[in-house]
């Protein structure tokens, strides 16, 4: 028996730089996802929640609703006013209750500029939470025909 060595085959050296190109591509893949994701991240969306007997509603939001119709005549919860008197409401119930949401319901045939001007009053009065209120539109034949 004889112990020998087999002849070591002719090899590459080693390669001592590091291939960065997996990671330049995973890191582009990021940077794109965190592109789209950001939009998504600053916008509030409301949802229609699920009722469930368990849920408490503890301090339900207090919520002003606001409407104007297309005579441009003001209302607050049902009740007509005018912006003064509206302005005045604003201020007591920010000073109750800072979180109240004011509720905006505005004909389409008005200028923006009445919406903007009851945004105002809102703002001037202390309250930054506002909905603007919409009716679901119709679904299309179309898309459920096919």
């Amino acid at each position: 028996m004889a112990f020998g060595r087999f002849s070591k085959p002719a090899s590459h050296p080693p390669i001592s730089a590091i291939n960065v190109t997996p990671l330049v591509d995973v890191m582009l893949v990021l940077l794109v996802i965190f592109i789209m994701a950001a939009p998504l991240l600053a916008a509030s969306i409301r949802l229609d929640l699920p009722k469930a007997a368990s849920a408490t509603a503890d301090n339900p939001p207090a919520a002003i609703a606001v409407q104007m119709n297309a005579k441009g005549e003001l209302f607050a919860d049902g009740k007509a006013t005018d912006l003064a008197a509206l302005r005045l409401l604003l201020k007591q119930q920010a000073e109750r209750n800072p979180q109240t949401e004011v509720q905006l319901s505005i004909d389409r045939s008005l200028p923006y500029a009445r919406a903007v001007e009851l945004m105002d009053a809102a703002q001037s009065a202390g309250l930054t939470r506002m909905g603007f209120v919409a009716q679901p539109a119709a679904a299309s034949p179309a898309v459920h025909g096919r």
